[in-house]
């Protein structure tokens, strides 16, 4: 948009407001686009919170345990980026993002399924050789076969979550980036939630046709959550055509020294604000890698200490008693966290003021359709906000097409009039937001909160502070999962929306090349959805394998033997983690204020 004779910064742009020609949605629409978030999130805890028992219960060792979650960190690094280069070079008819929402769902079943029935499906297909299913051999197979699915699974899980993240970000206006994403972890808290409170039920004794064991039934209720929420998702939510955006789809299978070449290009030529948010990411997962993977056993550890101190010489068998009720008290501050994280991601949007306005649409006169469409500054046609408006591809008739309406009284507000009951809504939740409190400015200060819970841990010593220094945690978390996602959304949305002639450039170079379709991304390599968020992936996975490494050197130079007292090497892995969230808050300031 054209810069007011008062704005000093001409790279600022505002996607709302008069020149903006997007189609604001409703919040259905934002809930049935990020439903499949919370179909996957169950599958995710459930993977998170049972696969390591499970695995234990096949007879793999503690130490090749910790090779086996390695898988994540190596998946998000490597899979979500190129997964985002081939779906941005997508050119199908059904879209470029739910092909790969799809196919990934179905490898997840596929693997959930493998993964709960891996006794039976190795057993069985080994007894057709005569092969003993009780036999030292046969366990070991079923072992490996359970760690090939485990790999399997997070590389699904991440084909999926690179899909969902960019479905959202095409498919709604850029003035809804926020609102949009914070949809997604509103859908995520929700399956977060069922997934923690589903291990507290006897699962098997209620539904004996799905398994005999609780994992078994976990699996597949967790893969007919996942089939239905896609299937809504996808069915009710069309994407824009990408056959009319341009460019062909490349015949040639990315390789891997092409696909390193490409995500390298990609890295360089990123948007300035982008990288901002990236560099933000590299400190703030240092942090929260440890904390996400070791509060249980913090908690767990706070609950244990006295037993310990009261008694150092106990048996092995006192000592699994101890730590199983450990591990459920640990468990339930885990649940809680998951709860105080919903609320948040609930009420956080009500408080912190948009970023963005809503589209206005002027009153239609005889000269002017309401609808008119706008000319980009090449000369070229650019979309209606009825055509070019994210989401349902039936809108479009042609490309460089548009629909002239007649004026109308009926139509003197366009279709972003509201009225009644959802005006006075809306009037009554503004009365709520902060002044001054953004975005970004709500995640710098998610940081110095989180790294506050931290240092606390050397003041906590009962499980009770404990479980409440975690649910006060759930604040950031939802930010932290909220933030960078909007912030990098609004971005990407905001650049395309420019190509596409329904947001006006703004008066600097970067603006003219967007407008003129000249800059770096106009090739579909720098800011198209998702090669960014597979970047952005990048930026929280490799730091997960940092963080491993750092907890590897404080454990091994503090834990204390299992069952003895006086063992705080968790605590002093947070509180390395409150210091990367520092380094995190400062890193945030150098980000962009809209």
């Amino acid at each position: 948009l054209a810069p007011t004779a008062d704005d000093d910064d001409a790279d600022r742009w505002d996607a709302g407001g008069r020149d903006s020609k997007e189609e604001t949605k409703s919040s259905w629409y934002l809930f049935l686009l990020t439903l499949t978030a919370g179909g996957l999130q169950i599958s995710w805890s459930v993977e998170m919170s049972n696969v390591s028992p499970y695995l234990l219960s096949l007879g793999l060792s503690k130490s090749l345990l910790a090779l086996v979650w390695i898988a994540g960190p190596l998946s998000g690094t490597l899979v979500q980026p190129y997964v985002g280069i081939k779906s941005d070079n997508c050119r199908i008819r059904w879209g470029r993002r739910r092909p790969f929402i799809v196919g990934g769902a179905a490898a997840t079943i596929v693997c959930l399924m493998c993964l709960a029935w891996a006794r039976e499906i190795v057993g069985g297909f080994l007894s057709i050789f005569g092969v003993d299913t009780s036999s030292t051999g046969v366990a070991t197979a079923v072992i490996a076969f359970a760690v090939v699915f485990v790999y399997v699974l997070d590389f699904a899980i991440n084909v999926i979550q690179a899909g969902i993240r960019a479905y959202v970000v095409d498919c709604a206006p850029t003035h809804q980036q926020e609102a949009a994403n914070a949809w997604v972890i509103r859908s995520s808290g929700v399956g977060n939630i069922i997934g923690f409170l589903s291990g507290y039920v006897n699962l098997p004794q209620l539904f004996p046709f799905l398994g005999n064991t609780q994992f078994k039934v976990l699996c597949a209720i967790a893969c007919i959550v996942l089939a239905v929420t896609v299937a809504i998702s996808c069915s009710t939510v069309h994407e824009r055509d990408p056959r009319l955006d341009g460019g062909k789809q490349g015949d040639q299978p990315l390789g891997v020294i092409a696909f390193f070449k490409s995500l390298y290009r990609s890295v360089r030529r990123l948007p300035d604000q982008i990288k901002r948010v990236c560099i933000v990411q590299l400190a703030a997962w240092i942090g929260w890698f440890p904390f996400l993977f070791y509060i249980t056993t913090y908690i767990g550890e706070i609950y244990a200490e006295p037993y310990f101190a009261a008694n150092p010489n106990m048996s092995k068998e006192e000592i699994d008693r101890i730590w199983e009720e450990a591990t459920r008290v640990g468990t339930l501050g885990l649940l809680i966290f998951a709860i105080t994280t919903f609320i948040a991601s609930v009420f956080l949007p009500f408080v912190i003021a948009p970023t963005f306005k809503v589209p206005i649409v002027e009153a239609a006169t005889t000269l002017e359709p309401a609808l008119a469409p706008a000319t980009n500054l090449t000369g070229g046609h650019a979309l209606t906000a009825t055509e070019g408006s994210s989401g349902d591809s039936s809108s479009h008739s042609a490309a460089g097409s548009s629909t002239q309406h007649p004026p109308s009284k009926h139509r003197r507000h366009g279709p972003h009039r509201r009225r009644g009951v959802q005006a006075w809504l809306d009037r009554q939740l503004s009365k709520l937001q902060i002044p001054g409190l953004t975005l970004r400015r709500a995640w710098l200060l998610s940081h110095f909160v989180f790294a506050v819970c931290m240092f606390l841990t050397f003041f906590t010593h009962t499980p009770a502070s404990a479980t409440a220094l975690v649910a006060v945690v759930g604040i950031p978390w939802a930010l932290t999962n909220w933030a960078p996602f909007a912030l990098i959304a609004s971005d990407v949305s905001k650049r395309d929306a420019i190509r596409r002639g329904l947001v006006r450039a703004p008066r600097s170079r970067d603006g003219a090349l967007l407008a003129a379709g000249e800059d770096d991304g106009a090739d579909g390599a720098a800011d198209q959805a998702g090669v960014v968020l597979g970047i952005h992936n990048v930026a929280i996975a490799a730091p997960q394998v940092v963080a491993t490494l750092l907890s590897s050197a404080i454990f091994r130079a503090l834990q204390k033997p299992r069952g003895e007292p006086g063992d705080d090497s968790v605590a002093w892995v947070l509180r390395l983690g409150g210091v990367c969230a520092l380094g995190a808050a400062w890193l945030a300031r150098r980000v962009h204020e809209e």
